[in-house]
């Protein structure tokens, strides 16, 4: 069959299901994707509330993606970059750390802050200079260790993995404990070093919308939730039934799960966050810098100002501030008193002004990111072949934005390749 008769059913408008949609029809394969939801976007979504824009949970683009980078317009996304470093609360107010490769200026300031020791700061260095030269496919062929062993090993003290790394790392895969794959850790160590950490200028809800755009408008039917699948037909809670050469499931792990009763490895761990939202009428930090949380207890992992980075996040004259709370070791905070316990801690950080900040939203994300343990992601295909149907998503290969688009696209390969 040619490629421009082949009919293909994606279930999942994420970016996995995007990213393999745009793929077929730029290879004049019609795709069809079911979103359940009322928008394509999967995790990745930005909402409107009161002129600001609220994306669902602190999430960056890394500009130096290279699949990501391959299928997006980056030009069109208008990305507006984080500085390269991060202020670490440590004994009572913020100190500085930058990379000083790309900021001189702060080499003393960096230097001197306590947060590790000189040695340590020579080890990132050191760590920058041998990772920035390893091509990604030689990272995928590492042993794969915990984050946490791979710096043990690598010779950096428990204080720099205590007040840096398990903040900074904690921001970017939501667990402090530095469990996640060490492949996972140099993939992203890697891709700091050549870029930066972005957000578009409209939202990150801007990525999805792109990729939904360069699709015809009938090639996406949202509230369109899946009853059961089989190879070549797909059933809808309403009783419709559709027809197609191609099944693909581009949910989460979860639904994937529920939609194919014995998938392989169906039900991954997730990692939680909850996200409180509040304006002021000034940035308590006045640049575009994460500002992270170095004690080693606490709720608050990080704080950022997004309206600091890309100014369309706010009304003209206000700010919009983003605290990121993780999963504590009994699960995830109660949210009662949430607010109050939250405000109390970055008093310390902020002073009085905490208190006059405005509480826009609390948003808890219980099914944040796939858990990446050693031994998952970075192996095989980057999909699944389910008895005929297809299965991709970033918990098959990397779980990030990049991991999505991988996987998505990987899959479109794969059906192209058999047409």
């Amino acid at each position: 069959m040619s490629a421009s008769r082949k009919h293909v059913i994606i279930i999942g408008g994420g970016l996995a299901g995007l990213a393999c949609a745009v793929r077929l029809h730029d290879a004049g394969v019609r795709p069809l994707i079911l979103e359940a939801s009322d928008a394509p976007g999967g995790r990745v979504r930005t909402d409107a509330v009161e002129g600001f824009l609220l994306d669902r949970g602190f999430q960056v683009y890394l500009d130096a993606y290279p699949e990501a980078g391959s299928l997006l317009n980056l030009g069109d996304l208008d990305l507006r970059a984080f500085k390269s470093g991060a202020l670490f609360f440590q004994n009572g107010r913020l100190h500085r750390v930058m990379d000083v490769f790309r900021e001189p200026r702060h080499l003393l300031a960096s230097a001197l802050a306590p947060v590790g020791s000189i040695s340590d700061k020579l080890h990132v260095a050191l760590l920058k200079w041998q990772i920035g030269r390893m091509d990604s496919r030689e990272i995928e062929t590492h042993e794969n260790l915990t984050t946490l062993r791979y710096l043990q090993d690598a010779g950096f003290s428990s204080a720099m993995i205590d007040g840096f790394f398990r903040a900074f790392y904690g921001g970017i895969f939501l667990e402090r404990d530095l469990r996640t794959s060490s492949r996972m850790f140099e993939f992203t160590f890697k891709l700091f070093s050549q870029g930066h950490a972005t957000l578009p200028a409209r939202g990150m809800g801007e990525i999805p919308r792109q990729l939904s755009a360069r699709l015809p408008a009938d090639c996406i039917r949202c509230a369109a939730q899946v009853a059961a699948i089989q190879p070549g037909a797909v059933t809808l809670l309403s009783g419709e039934q559709l027809t197609c050469d191609t099944v693909v499931v581009a949910t989460d792990a979860t639904s994937a799960a529920h939609l194919l009763p014995g998938l392989e490895n169906p039900e991954p761990a997730w990692r939680s966050v909850i996200c409180l939202y509040f304006s002021a009428a000034h940035s308590p930090i006045r640049e575009p810098i994460i500002a992270l949380n170095g004690t080693g207890h606490g709720l608050v992992n990080h704080v950022c100002v997004p309206s600091d980075v890309a100014p369309h996040y706010a009304p003209a004259g206000q700010a919009l501030i983003s605290v990121s709370v993780l999963e504590q070791p009994e699960g995830l905070p109660k949210l009662a008193g949430l607010e109050a316990k939250v405000r109390e801690e970055l008093t310390a950080w902020f002073g009085d002004q905490v208190a006059e900040w405005r509480h826009l939203r609390t948003q808890q994300i219980k099914n944040a990111l796939p858990e990446q343990a050693p031994g998952s992601g970075f192996t095989g295909p980057g999909f699944r072949d389910h008895g005929g149907i297809l299965v991709c998503g970033d918990h098959l290969w990397s779980a990030s934005i990049e991991g999505a688009i991988i996987s998505g696209s990987r899959t479109a390969e794969k059906i192209l390749q058999s047409s």
